[in-house]
């Protein structure tokens, strides 16, 4: 079974996140770290391959990634936790990239993975912790011309086929497909696991390819800042911390000065 696990590099949210001065995030001057909604994703394609009982390697997950130079670290974590080999596709072309632009990158490279060995299984997070947009895992179906089951919060697989269970607002959905198709999970799906030192040791002897535009075929102008179906024309910096009020209760009153303190913004 070849299982492609998309993942990827956001800032750091408690980081001091900014933007560049084209109003993009800044994801290079900012730590950064694989995108925490990204590992339910691992965590899920690497216990459809436990389960497969694969003993002779056949299953391979690999770890697909778009992103600037630091966004290997992505990758890096991923292969820690126990995928199998990773790819890194960046160029200075990608930058600014909208969510039509992303899925064709990773549609493309998802399609050299497959050239050699079909692939069967293409896992998503449910969104990225930067952007929550929740839309690139159907861009990719609609891409790569495959059924997609999507925001699953059980999975699970025999044989070809997968079941999900997907949890909504007034009902709950029990979805099923054959592979090869698209699946992305919730936070709700299984705990992520934490990256072994075994695991940490093991990654560093794993196969990692780094892949430009021109290795997948995409031509620069399709992608990029520039060909964007959307923009952000402005952005305000967050207001500093104001310091708090005091409301000192030495005759009594304090009750009633928090009671106008709450009423005055609106809490009661």
């Amino acid at each position: 079974m070849n299982i492609v696990v998309c993942v990827k590099y956001v800032p750091d949210a408690t980081a001091d996140r900014q933007f560049e001065s084209d109003n993009t995030v800044d994801r290079v001057g900012v730590d950064g770290l694989l995108s925490e909604l990204d590992e339910y994703a691992v965590e899920q394609a690497l216990q459809i391959k436990e389960k497969a009982g694969d003993d002779a390697g056949e299953t391979v997950v690999t770890a697909l990634c778009v992103g600037p130079e630091k966004a290997v670290d992505a990758v890096r974590k991923a292969l820690q936790m126990g995928a199998d080999k990773g790819v890194h596709v960046t160029d200075e072309a990608i930058a600014g990239s909208d969510y039509i632009a992303t899925s064709l990158v990773l549609a493309k490279a998802i399609e050299k993975l497959g050239a050699e060995t079909a692939v069967d299984l293409v896992v998503c997070g449910m969104a990225s912790t930067d952007a929550s947009g929740s839309v690139v895992p159907a861009m990719l179906a609609e891409r790569l011309g495959l059924p997609q089951v999507t925001l699953a919060s059980v999975v699970e697989t025999q044989g070809d086929q997968v079941r999900i269970k997907r949890d909504g607002d007034t009902a709950t959905e029990v979805i099923g497909g054959t592979m090869p198709l698209v699946l992305s999970v919730t936070d709700q799906s299984g705990e992520a696991r934490y990256p072994s030192f075994k695991g940490i040791m093991a990654a560093k002897k794993k196969p990692l390819d780094v892949w430009s535009l021109s290795d997948l075929g995409v031509d620069a102008d399709q992608v990029g800042l520039s060909v964007a179906w959307s923009e952000v024309e402005d952005t305000t910096a967050r207001p500093p911390r104001t310091a708090g009020e005091i409301v000192k209760d030495e005759d009594g009153s304090g009750a009633k000065a928090l009671t106008e303190f709450l009423a005055s913004k609106k809490f009661i």
